[in-house]
C-alpha cells in the first residue's frame, strides 16, 4: 500500500530545509549502499551523523508526531533517524529493495525496515525526472510529490529513483519498524481506522453506543492479535 501524508513540513520549514541543505558538503551516496546497490547509486547524501541531518531528522520526526494519518498507517514502533539525499542533473538511483534491517549510526540498535518513507523537499516545478517508481500490487507506479508531503511505502518493494535531467531533487528518507510487520494486515488496519472515523463523523455524538464502537473493538482486537512489541 503506498500512503500519502501532506503538508508534513509549511512552507517556511520547507525553505529553512533547503537554505540549510545548501550550504553542506554533500558525500558520495554510494557509501550507504549495499554490494548491489553500489551499482545503481549515483547521488549524493548527507552523512548519518552530520550535525544538520541530526537537527532537520529531529524537526521531521517531531512533525510527523503530529500527524494522526501517519501513526494511523505505519503504526510505528521504531523509526530510523531520517536521512537527507540530492540528485542533480544525471544522477539516479536504479532499481533495488531496502536492506531488511537498517543499523541505527553510533548505536548498537537496529531498525527492521517494514516501511520506506520519502518525504519530498523540493518544488516538483523546480526539477525535471527524479520520480519515484515503485513496483507495487498494481503494476509500477511513478511518484513525484509536492515538497512537504511524504510517501509511505512497503520496504520489501522493488523501487528506484529515476534520473534527474533538470534542476535539483532534495528528499528526507528513513526506515519505520510498525508494531504490524506484514504489509496485508496492516492495511486491513488502516482501512479499517479509516472507516471507524467515517462513521463516527457521520452518527455524531450517537457513534458512543453505535456501530463506530463494535468496530472499534474489532480494530483494537486485532491489533492485540497482530501486534509485536
Amino acid at each position: 500500500m503506498l500512503i500519502t501524508i501532506p503538508a508534513v513540513l509549511a512552507a517556511t520549514e520547507l525553505q529553512a530545509f533547503r537554505d540549510a541543505l545548501a550550504t553542506v558538503d554533500w558525500s558520495d551516496g554510494r557509501g550507504s549502499a549495499g554490494y548491489l546497490s553500489q551499482q545503481v547509486k549515483r547521488n549524493r547524501q548527507l552523512p548519518d551523523e552530520h550535525p544538520l541531518a541530526r537537527r532537520l531528522g529531529e524537526q521531521v520526526l517531531r512533525a510527523l508526531q503530529g500527524s494522526d494519518l501517519f501513526t494511523a498507517a505505519a503504526l510505528p514502533a521504531k523509526i530510523l533517524p531520517p536521512l537527507f539525499n540530492c540528485y542533480g542533473p544525471g544522477e539516479t538511483y536504479g532499481r533495488h529493495v531496502d536492506g531488511a534491517i537498517r543499523p541505527v549510526s553510533g548505536t548498537p540498535h537496529r531498525v527492521r525496515s517494514d516501511l520506506s518513507a520519502t518525504l519530498f523537499l523540493s518544488d516538483p516545478a523546480s526539477y525535471d525526472g527524479g520520480e519515484l517508481e515503485i513496483d507495487d500490487t498494481f503494476g509500477r507506479r511513478q511518484v513525484k510529490l509536492a515538497a512537504g508531503d511524504l510517501l509511505l511505502y512497503p520496504g520489501s518493494s522493488v523501487h528506484q529513483v529515476l534520473p534527474v535531467t533538470r534542476g535539483e531533487r532534495l528528499a528526507s528518507f528513513f526506515w519505520i519498524q510498525s508494531l504490524v510487520r506484514d504489509d496485508h494486515k496492516r492495511t486491513l488496519l488502516f482501512q479499517l481506522d479509516s472507516a471507524i472515523q467515517r462513521v463516527s463523523a457521520e452518527a455524531g455524538a450517537a457513534s458512543a453506543a453505535g456501530p463506530a464502537t463494535e468496530l472499534a473493538g474489532i480494530y483494537h482486537n486485532l491489533l492485540r492479535l497482530w501486534a509485536e512489541l
